[in-house]
């Protein structure tokens, strides 16, 4: 039930990017614009810094569409805002959701690999 909880609540997502011209404003702001869940972004160019608000945004993804599009982003902090109406008062402590570090996985591959029909690699006898 209280996975059901996480995905119905607000969240408030800052992401840090390159914003070197109006043109990647812009690609940073139709990035986040088209993810699922946004409801609202905000881009402060000063501190390079976008901010999305929805509902079940998936943060890492939209970290890695923006990375794509601007050639760099990381997760600042993600937040859980609480509406008004659905504030509980039984809940005094602030949740605080720690930013997920990654690093890029893609390393091409440098030479071609053949196989034998039993499996086996074949050495590369060039």
């Amino acid at each position: 039930m209280d996975g059901d909880r996480q995905v119905n609540t607000r969240q408030k997502i800052v992401f840090k990017v390159q914003i070197k011209s109006e043109k990647y404003k812009t690609k940073a702001l139709k990035t986040a614009a088209k993810a699922k869940g946004v409801s609202n972004v905000s881009i402060e160019v000063e501190k390079g810094q976008v901010e999305v608000t929805g509902v079940g945004v998936d943060s890492v993804c939209l970290a890695k569409s923006l990375q794509k599009k601007l050639g760099y982003a990381s997760i600042v902090s993600v937040e859980a805002k609480k509406d008004d109406k659905r504030e509980d008062k039984k809940e005094d402590k602030k949740e605080e959701i720690k930013p997920i570090q990654w690093a890029s996985t893609y390393f091409p591959c440098q030479f071609p690999v053949y196989y034998d029909s039993d499996g086996r690699i074949i050495p590369n006898l060039n």
